[in-house]
């Protein structure tokens, strides 16, 4: 898997929104397709996913009013579907369709911090794809980090540190992230990062060379289990995706040319549907034209056995069930295939996945 440069912008401005004050009053505007009119709005604690105030949408529009004690990072929800997220605040805050949030104290704080990131992520598009690339991306990760530790420090104790910690936490190793909550305490209060740690230390147990775990779904009455697959003679490529990931979906024209390249060999693929509706991974299979077996509705059982913070996950297995490799993508994922199935293919070089 290449080298991941500065996630910058894209993953924070997700989370850009706005703020509250304790034990204040708010108005959270926000805009809605008129597809949700009728439908109730909900908003909801980013970190437990606890509702916190719900109102119908009418008119294209979500307008939720009371109070909160502290200011608290949030989203909007609408039959599964978010429209945002925000840190709900003391304050009269709007959030349009596009994601663009306005009004509170604490958001015109995020605005600033922002601007940062983006400064950096400006300097990034510039530069040129050259053989000095590497080594100058490496100088602006550096620099991209060193700012991201200052926003969190300025900001330890309030929605927006536990946003920027939150995004750089997820590119942790266990060793990185403990040292980072021995840094800032806070941070051990957040379900989100809680789970982090049990994730990373259920990553461990899951690296190559131990046995698979094992575990059941159960969707419209019918139980699967990773069993019924793995570890029954044959190696097993197993996919943790969902619908409504990209990245996910550019990664199964990998698993085609996989599937291609050894059909008549010992190779079996799975698909595990995550984090999905399972009406929305049933459409998607059929979309994007998956041919393999799904386990669907697996929701987070599986994530939380096998450590998986992040999708695409893929996962290939060996004949009695050992873990070849994980967390590989891309020509990685394709010679790992190959060396475990044709050593004598993985030394020719790579292939060109399917268009």
């Amino acid at each position: 898997m290449n080298r991941k440069y500065l996630p910058l912008a894209g993953a924070l401005l997700l989370t850009a929104c706005s703020v509250s004050a304790a034990g204040d009053d708010y108005t959270v505007n926000v805009a809605m397709p008129p597809a949700a009119n009728g439908e109730t709005a909900f908003i909801v604690n980013f970190d437990n996913g606890d509702k916190i105030d719900s109102v119908m949408v009418e008119n294209g529009r979500a307008l939720f009013k009371g109070s909160v004690e502290s200011p608290v990072l949030a989203r909007v929800l609408v039959n599964g579907e978010r429209y945002g997220n925000f840190i709900l605040e003391q304050g009269d805050i709007t959030l349009q369709r596009g994601g663009a949030v306005t009004g509170g104290k604490l958001n015109g704080e995020l605005e600033k911090a922002m601007k940062g990131v983006e400064a950096i992520q400006a300097k990034a598009a510039k530069v040129p794809q050259d053989s000095s690339y590497a080594a100058n991306m490496a100088i602006l990760e550096k620099e991209y980090n060193l700012y991201m530790d200052s926003v969190i420090a300025a900001n330890a104790t309030n929605p927006i540190g536990y946003m920027f910690f939150i995004n750089q936490a997820y590119e942790y190793d266990l060793p990185r992230l403990n040292k980072a909550l021995e840094q800032y305490p806070a941070m051990k209060d957040y379900q989100r990062t809680a789970k982090l740690v049990s994730a990373l230390q259920q990553k461990q147990k899951t690296q190559p060379g131990n046995k698979f775990i094992d575990f059941s779904v159960t969707n419209d009455s019918t139980t699967q289990s990773l069993s019924d697959y793995v570890g029954k003679g044959r190696y097993t490529l197993v996919d943790f995706w969902a619908s409504w990931c990209g990245p996910c979906i550019r990664e199964t024209k990998v698993i085609k040319k996989i599937r291609e390249e050894f059909q008549g060999k010992p190779l079996d693929i799975l698909g595990v549907a995550v984090w999905d509706e399972p009406a929305n991974t049933e459409a998607a299979i059929k979309r994007h034209d998956l041919p393999w077996p799904q386990i669907i509705n697996a929701q987070s059982i599986p994530t939380d056995l096998y450590g998986i913070s992040g999708i695409p996950c893929i996962i290939l297995f060996g004949p009695d069930g050992t873990i070849i490799s994980r967390d590989l993508q891309g020509e990685e994922l394709v010679n790992s295939v190959r060396t475990a199935l044709d050593p004598s293919a993985a030394a020719a070089g790579p292939a060109t996945p399917a268009n």
